[in-house]
């Protein structure tokens, strides 16, 4: 009876063990997917969603489009030097006016119609476009170079 009884003990101490390895599995093959997953995302936008105000600096610096989104009494209190104003309100139909064979860093006041503004331009079929976050009051705030006036 002692010999059943440490067989069956056996017997579930490897069905323990299996379980705990289909779980590992299970949980490996889902990290890996989630992974493929925001890597295909990331590829398939070029860029990422948003990115900072220092890298924003960089791209410009390195030739990208600045797309700013804001109203024009807001562009003319001040803006990035370099930079293309179409209102927000305006860019679904002025897309044409914005490169297609560049990277597109989009801008604006705090960060939130930029994504907005983003938005639109994926929509549109642009794949090579992200949003700053803090808009050009942070990029102000940073010390990096703006234009006051029109």
């Amino acid at each position: 009876m002692s010999t059943n009884k440490s067989a069956r003990r056996a017997a579930q101490r490897q069905a323990n063990a299996n379980r705990t390895w289909l779980w590992a599995g299970l949980a490996a093959v889902a990290v890996i997917a989630i992974g493929a997953f925001f890597f295909w995302q990331l590829s398939a936008s070029g860029l990422p969603a948003e990115i900072s105000v220092a890298q924003a600096y960089e791209k410009r610096e390195a030739g990208a489009f600045i797309l700013d989104v804001r109203e024009p009494s807001e562009w003319n209190e001040f803006h990035v030097p370099g930079a293309t104003l179409i209102p927000l309100g305006q860019l679904a139909d002025r897309v044409n006016e914005v490169p297609r064979d560049q990277e597109v860093v989009v801008v604006c006041r705090s960060g939130n119609r930029s994504q907005q503004g983003r938005d639109i331009l994926q929509q549109a079929g642009f794949t090579q476009v992200t949003s700053m976050a803090g808009g050009v009051r942070e990029w102000q705030a940073a010390g990096y170079p703006i234009v006051t006036g029109p």
